[in-house]
């Protein structure tokens, strides 16, 4: 294998010269630079929606963070350098950037020798130019392993990615870079999701005859690119202030938390009983108490069917309490001021204030309720 350890000098003194680095700019507080495969790569609008996670991650940052994404379709650890796409990676690296780099997909083509980079040698050795390019001008390397393929055996998520993720792993202990280990986390991501779940966030697009186990639709690519984020922030590179969206995503890894079998899906008609309009209201009401059977649940949750006629009694609250009008009109009595209500509408009663409610007009009045269970 050709030897590149003088690429990297060679790059920044090629490029000081011109000015790229030696000029100074007005520049954003931080930037986030993306060298990478067709997982992270933009795509044009006629190919939606197929959507590379670093298309999406500008959608996870303020506009204090710029995103410039210089990953490229088909290319490996590689033939990213050999063609000269490290060129454009360079002339926008600055002191104080993140670049991202994540390759390993298309390294792993053993058919393919201007692509194929073996993964204990060959394949650690091209990464490390990045990280060099990265640290001459002052900016910060982020290995990231390869995110996973869609592939799973009698239902389990299955690492397609071995050794070539153990190499991420292992370069960046040596060279003491940041890791994300979007490997892992993608993977638990996927056994999460399950195998049938999991195809719609992968191109399986019928009407495109696509069948796609590596590449993202936009909601795959959004999940993906929110655990990069997620990343981020785990290795303090990217401060909460500069999110304009969460990154509560995917599955941790301390699974043993998970009680199997403790969540579930209740039908309609499952918890549904026919009772006297509560409170002293006039007639009778259909109740769905649901998942009244759980006892460790912290809160109540109902949904009440008014007929005509029928009503919710005046009576006080010692607890805060909230309705939701999801079909149907009624009259609301809110500590002596009456309010028409219908679909849409939420009804808060704080607890000390009194409410009464009365079914109005021909349809049933339907309400989800919502409190903490008394302790």
């Amino acid at each position: 294998m050709r030897r590149l350890w003088t690429l990297v000098p060679a790059l920044v003194l090629s490029l000081g010269t011109s000015g790229a680095f030696a000029q100074p700019r007005l520049a954003p507080p931080l930037r986030i630079v993306i060298a990478g495969d067709s997982t992270a790569s933009d795509y044009e609008a006629a190919r939606w929606p197929r959507r590379g996670w670093g298309q999406e991650l500008p959608g996870f940052v303020d506009a204090s963070v710029e995103v410039r994404n210089r990953a490229q379709s088909g290319r490996s650890a590689r033939s990213f350098i050999e063609q000269g796409w490290i060129y454009d990676v360079a002339r926008d690296l600055r002191a104080g950037d993140l670049l991202l780099i994540q390759f390993g997909h298309n390294d792993e083509k053993a058919d393919d020798p201007a692509r194929y980079d073996e993964p204990q040698q060959a394949f650690p050795l091209w990464l490390r130019q990045y990280v060099e390019l990265a640290r001459a001008v002052g900016a910060t390397p982020v290995l990231l392993t390869p995110v996973a393929r869609r592939h799973f055996v009698a239902g389990r998520a299955i690492d397609r990615h071995g050794p070539y993720a153990q190499a991420v792993r292992a370069l960046a202990r040596r060279e003491q870079v940041a890791l994300i280990d979007l490997g892992a986390s993608s993977l638990r991501w996927l056994s999460g999701l399950g195998e049938d779940a999991s195809r719609a966030f992968y191109l399986h697009v019928p009407e495109q005859n696509l069948r796609d186990d590596t590449h993202f639709h936009q909601r795959g690519a959004a999940a993906v690119a929110c655990l990069v984020v997620q990343g981020l922030r785990e290795q303090g590179l990217l401060d909460a202030a500069r999110l304009r969206r969460d990154v509560d995503c995917g599955i941790p890894d301390d699974l043993d938390t998970v009680v199997p079998g403790a969540s579930r899906i209740a039908r309609d008609g499952d918890y549904r009983r026919s009772q006297p309009a509560p409170h002293g209201g006039g007639g009778s009401t259909t109740a769905y108490a649901l998942f009244e059977d759980v006892p460790d649940l912290g809160i109540v949750l109902r949904r009440r069917v008014l007929p005509p006629g029928a009503g919710i009694g005046l009576h006080r609250h010692v607890h805060d309490e909230i309705y939701y009008v999801l079909s149907g009109r009624g009259l609301y009595v809110l500590d002596g001021i009456s309010y028409t209500v219908g679909p849409g509408d939420a009804l808060l009663t704080r607890a000390g204030s009194s409410h009464a409610l009365q079914q109005t007009g021909d349809a049933e009045l339907v309400l989800l309720i919502n409190y903490a269970k008394p302790r």
